[in-house]
């Protein structure tokens, strides 16, 4: 008998009304792309993290910074990459991503990653 695994976030955020659009999610991005071991996690969640602060994409940042913290990138890390991009990708962006980084961690001391 067949077990049926639990609802992912992708599915819980999309799967009523964009069914295919959260089975990619699940399937090609996350499944695939994040899997293959030509980067490490971390080295994904730099790049992943520093393409929204390029292109503006606060939203997706709630999501992507507590994973990049997850995946071994420190708080100093983060900031450090939204202060660098500022002269790349425009100080606009920047100042958007330091807020959102402050809204996701303030009730965290700067440091790493959490504590198991």
């Amino acid at each position: 008998m067949e077990t049926k695994k639990p609802a992912s976030a992708a599915q819980k955020a999309l799967g009523d009304f964009a069914p295919k659009l959260a089975e990619l999610t699940d399937d090609v991005l996350f499944g695939d792309v994040w899997e293959r071991p030509q980067l490490s996690k971390r080295d994904r969640s730099l790049i992943t993290c520093a393409a929204l602060v390029a292109t503006g994409k606060t939203e997706q940042m709630t999501f992507h910074f507590p994973r990049a913290i997850e995946n071994g990138v420190t708080q100093e890390e983060l900031v450090e990459l939204i202060t660098h991009l500022a002269f790349y990708a425009g100080w606009p962006n920047a100042m958007s991503a330091a807020a959102r980084y402050k809204e996701l961690f303030a009730h965290r001391p700067q440091g790493g990653a959490r504590e198991p």
